[in-house]
Order: structure tokens, then sequence, then C-alpha cells
């Protein structure tokens, strides 16, 4: 597949704006909207103190549903979206813990926290699916839209070339290549990127000859707004729109890739759409990538692609929480290796900018104790850094959190933890089959519950002071009732700490997660965190990535304690 997609540098969409053009609409206090493909269902938005947010989907139900509907104009609502079903917003949470009686005007006059008063994350962002009937209130203004028959008549204009007053000249260089076409400037004016004025007459444009059998069909989209899109065609749709500065096409194009990201175990593709991404400033398209390298650090990292990835790769990576990775001594080693690897090519200056993104201090004390002996790059004009990287590391393990924190100015990643998967911190669950009777796991053996315990803490202090954990993972009503728990569906886990784990309350908190992973193929395709000791399994559609195992994949459960 690399061979396909070695120049296929992809953009990873995002939602678009739905019912009309938001940015043309008065913006006032307490309005909402809905973000999706279709008029009447999204993710639910509100507008508060000059600037868009999302709700948090805790206590969303049909009343406040309802309530954001009837407030658009639609008749009531069908359904509850909750869980980033339509993707996941920017920017604040506006509003959490809703509680509407159903017959509110408006979605903030429903009781909540407070205005951006929030434990949740984008995650968990609430939408709706309103009813579509004629009932509309008056009030309620519409775009019309007759693009249909609008954009038959301009897709017959541009075919027939008739009246049309300006040239577009599609040349490649290399192959002295180039085409003309003939369009109408009237139209080009509507795409502001393109800086057409009445002065203008003609364009030209370097496309690589490869993408010329596709240039009809994208100038066509600039007169009707429609295309189809192929997997063969897309790259150079994209591309095209990215000369043209299209930018809403490179989005619709943008999500025939993201089914590929998952697919490609040897990294060399997603690299290639990372770099892309960097060179057309895609911040999108960058983190997706990164995402998904970040939660298959462990298999990346001993990949060939590995050693060529650029330094500004390196240091996006390293940055990072969300990697996944056994410990961080192992990245420590992989970093070192890629210096090695490099040799030359990269700036001692440059070395020690990516050194200092290393958590010294969250590395286990007995591999610390070791890198003064084992490290292949501490003696390369870096023996200072390491020295107090080391002294740090060891100070965290040895004194209490309280007495170190006030001097850790400008520091305040060091010691928060990546995604650590060390045998001590993390369990597997592979059986995803339902035992029978299956009303309670203490009628008969059941594989998908795993009891064990932690340390407190990595640092040395807590090495004695254990937490029990159980994991679990439920797949039917009848099991969660079984536990008194409540499930809306299915898959769903659970990790739940006992014991003495409140004793660390205000110390340490548990910031634990649930990583999916496919069993054939070894990738990670889902990292999930637990709020209040449960995980829903989302399905692909609320996924970032698409789910490249739906029925095979197995289940960690890491535990993340990290420093209040």
């Amino acid at each position: 597949m690399y061979l396909v997609w070695t120049l296929l540098f992809l953009h990873v969409s995002a939602q678009r704006w739905t019912l009309f053009d938001e940015q043309s609409k008065p913006k006032r206090e307490g309005r909402v909207r809905l973000v999706g493909d279709l008029p009447s269902s999204g993710r639910v938005e509100i507008y508060h103190d000059g600037e868009w947010g999302t709700v948090c989907d805790d206590g969303w139900d049909l009343e406040e549903a309802q309530v954001v509907c009837r407030q658009m104009g639609f008749p009531g609502a069908i359904s509850v979206a909750p869980g980033g079903q339509y993707g996941e917003g920017s920017g604040p949470i506006w509003l959490d813990d809703m509680n509407c009686r159903g017959s509110e005007s408006l979605l903030s006059e429903c009781s909540f926290k407070g205005w951006g008063v929030t434990d949740c994350t984008h995650k968990e962002d609430a939408g709706v699916i309103c009813e579509t009937g004629t009932n509309i209130t008056s009030n309620r203004q519409f775009s019309v839209d007759n693009s249909l028959g609008l954009s038959d008549d301009l897709g017959l204009l541009f075919d027939s070339g008739d009246g049309c007053d300006f040239s577009i000249n599609v040349r490649d260089l290399r192959e002295e290549a180039e085409l003309t076409f003939c369009v109408h400037s009237m139209i080009l004016m509507i795409y502001p990127e393109l800086n057409i004025t009445n002065e203008s007459r003609n364009l030209t444009v370097d496309v690589s000859q490869t993408c010329h059998p596709h240039v009809s069909a994208f100038l066509r989209y600039l007169y009707t707004r429609q295309i189809d899109v192929s997997i063969t065609s897309a790259q150079c749709l994209h591309q095209l729109a990215f000369i043209f500065g299209v930018k809403k096409l490179m989005e619709d194009v943008g999500r025939v890739f993201t089914s590929l990201i998952p697919e490609d175990n040897t990294f060399q593709t997603q690299v290639s759409m990372y770099e892309y991404g960097v060179r057309t400033g895609d911040l999108v398209l960058q983190e997706n990538v990164l995402q998904y390298l970040s939660w298959n650090c462990e298999f990346f990292i001993s990949s060939p692609v590995w050693s060529t990835i650029t330094i500004y790769m390196m240091d996006a990576l390293l940055q990072r929480s969300d990697l996944v990775v056994k410990d961080e001594a192992l990245l420590l080693e992989a970093l070192e290796r890629w210096i090695q690897d490099k040799g030359d090519e990269i700036s001692s200056e440059k070395q020690v900018s990516l050194l200092n993104h290393i958590r010294f201090l969250l590395i286990p004390v007995d591999k610390l104790y070791e890198i003064q002996f084992s490290s292949s790059v501490l003696h390369q004009n870096h023996e200072k850094l390491y020295l107090t990287g080391l002294l740090s590391g060891f100070q965290f393990n040895a004194l209490p959190f309280s007495k170190i924190r006030n001097k850790m100015d400008n520091m305040s990643n060091d010691y928060l933890p990546r995604i650590y998967t060390a045998d001590g911190f993390s369990v597997f669950i592979n059986d995803t089959t339902i035992n029978y009777p299956y009303y309670h796991y203490n009628y008969g053996q059941n594989n998908r519950i795993q009891t064990f315990s932690t340390p407190a803490h990595p640092s040395a202090l807590y090495k004695e002071q254990k937490v029990q954990w159980q994991a679990q993972v439920f797949l039917t009503v009848q099991e969660c009732s079984g536990y008194g728990v409540s499930c809306d569906s299915f898959p769903v886990a659970r990790l739940y700490g006992y014991g003495n784990q409140n004793s660390y309350a205000n110390t340490i908190r548990f910031s634990n997660r649930l990583i999916l992973t496919c069993k054939n193929q070894n990738n990670v395709f889902h990292v999930q965190d637990f709020k209040n000791d449960m995980a829903v399994i989302p399905t692909n559609s609320r996924m970032g990535l698409p789910n490249p195992c739906p029925d095979d994949y197995s289940f960690r459960f890491v535990v993340r304690p990290e420093y209040i």
C-alpha cells in the first residue's frame, strides 16, 4: 500500500457547519447550532461570552434535546447523541450536568453547573437528532438551498464554455505538459483565496501531469460544489484543492483517507501524511497522525521508519503525554538510537532540545541508575544534562512531592506520566465471549474479569503501598446489572479501585486508560479514558480513527497514577 500512497499526503477531515454559514449570521448570547452533515442533527454548540463552545453529555437526555431542537425551530427531538458521536469540538465546554424540564425556550434557561464549569473532555460532546416536520416556528430563519438545480445549470455552463472570459493554464514544467481551461471569472470570484479581480484574465498553476486528468472535474466543482471522489482521484483532488485554496474540498476529500491511517503497519504512510501536513500547515492532519503514532509508539520506535523521521516530528512526539510505551527509559533508549543514526545531521543544540523532553523523573529508579553506565549519548557533550536529569529523578523517588513541587518551575510536564504499560501497571483482557449463566460472574469462571494490584505511584516512596484493582468487560445488560452498574451500550469496560485507594486522594489521582488493540495486527486503534471507573467503547462513527478490527480486539487496562 505504501507504494500507492507514497505521494498521498493526506488531510484528515474536520466536521462542517450545517444549516447556513454561521460567520454571516448575527451571534447572540445563548444561541445554539448543530455541527454535522445534516441540518437536523449534529453536535450541539452554544454561544456565550463571544465564543462558541460545546455541551458535555453528563445529564444529557431527551428533555435537553427537546429544548435544543425547539430553540432551533424544529418540532421536537427524536433522540440524543451522547459521547462525541458527531465528532469532538474545540474551544470551551460551556455546559455540564444539564437538567432541563423540557419546557424551556432556551437551553441556557435550564439548570447547569455554571458557564465553563466542567470536568469533561471533548470526547463527551453532546449531540441531538431533531424532527424535521413542517411545524417550524415563525422566528426561525432558513436559507433557501436550491443548489441541486442550480448546480446542474452551472455544471452545464462549465461544460459548454459559453461566455467564458478567464483562462486557467495548468502545467507541469518537468514534463512540458500543459492544459488550458476557459472558465467564468464571476464564478472564481466566489473563492477569495484565488484573488481574482475584474482586471484578471488568466491564472497559471503548476500541477503534476498525473493529476491533469482530474483538473476538469475539480474546476467543475468550483461551479457546482459537487464532485465524485474515488480512492484513485482523491490524491489529485486534494492537491488541487490545496493549490487553489479551496479548504472545504480539502476537508471533504480528507474523509476518504481517514480509514487508511491504521492500515499501514510499516508506518511509512503515516510519516508521509504528517510531513505533508507540516508543509501545508494542516494542524488537523498533523494531530491525527501524531495521535495514531503516539498510541502505537511501542511498535513505531522498533520499526525501520523510526530512524528516518524528521527532527520536527520527533520534537512533536516527545512533547505528548498520550505516548503508549512500556516506560520512559525505553523512550530515552529510542531517542538515543535515533540521535546515533542521524549522526552529524542533528546539531548538539537540537539534541539537547530533544533530550529535554525526556521525563527523567518518571524513569523507574533501577533503570535510572543504569543510565549512567548504559547510555550511548551521555558522554557526547551532554553529561551535564544527563546528570541533572538523574539527580532530579533520584530526588523525585526519594522525597515527598510536596517538598519538591515548588522547586519545579517551568517543569509542569516532567512529572506527568505518559501511558506506561509496564507489567506492574497494566493487564490484558482478550476474551469477548459471553458466558452463561451471564447475570453474575460468580456463577463460573469468566475471562473478562481480572484482579490485580499496583503501587500507589511509580515513585520508590510508594513501591510497597499497593492499590487493589478489578478490571471488567461487560457485554450484556445482565452482566452490568449483576454488579449494580448501569450500561447504555456495549461493550463497556470498568476499572475499579478498592482498598486504600482513597487514602491517597489528596496526593495522587488515577487518570487510567483503556487501550484497544487489534489481536492479529498488534496496532492500537483507540485509547479511552475512564470516567467514574467506566469506559464506554465508542463505535466507528464516534472514533477519531476507524476500527480496523471491529470483531477481534483486546482490552488493555492501564493504571496511570499522577501527583496532584
